[in-house]
């Protein structure tokens, strides 16, 4: 990560729900004229249920992208890569379950709450990064 994303890391961290940086970390920001892509990587914490259990670590699921409020007129976009872990004597893939999004939706519980106040109801479609939908 160069010095620029270094500094949009901290503005980030700053502007995120701090209790998402006792399970993730940001791995790499990146802005366009109309967007934000912050990428999350989860900390290497095994479940607690597996807490006796020998894991061997198998990487990362594929990302999630789930959408954010958006900062000054930018659509943010979290990238997020959950864990994966195998069970050594099983052969089970376990992870954690995180329950970060509104039900049915792509977008955070705050930002799902909140369009829902503001249209009565949540929009049909979520915007795809690189995507303008028009108003």
């Amino acid at each position: 990560m160069n010095s620029q994303q270094s500094q949009y890391k901290i503005l980030v961290e700053a502007l995120l729900p701090t209790e998402l940086f006792q399970y993730f970390e940001i791995t790499d920001v990146r802005l366009t004229e109309k967007e934000i892509h912050v990428h999350l990587d989860e900390l290497n914490n095994p479940p607690a249920s597996h807490k006796n259990v020998k894991l061997i670590s198998k990487g990362f699921h594929v990302p999630v992208v789930i959408q954010d409020f958006p900062i000054r007129e930018r659509a943010v976009y979290l990238h997020v890569r959950r864990r994966k872990w195998k069970e050594e004597h099983s052969g089970k893939t376990i992870s954690n379950s995180w329950d970060t999004t509104a039900k049915g939706t792509r977008f955070t519980k705050g930002f799902a709450s909140f369009l829902k106040e503001l249209f009565g109801q949540l929009p049909d479609q979520q915007q795809q990064p690189g995507e303008i939908l028009p108003h």
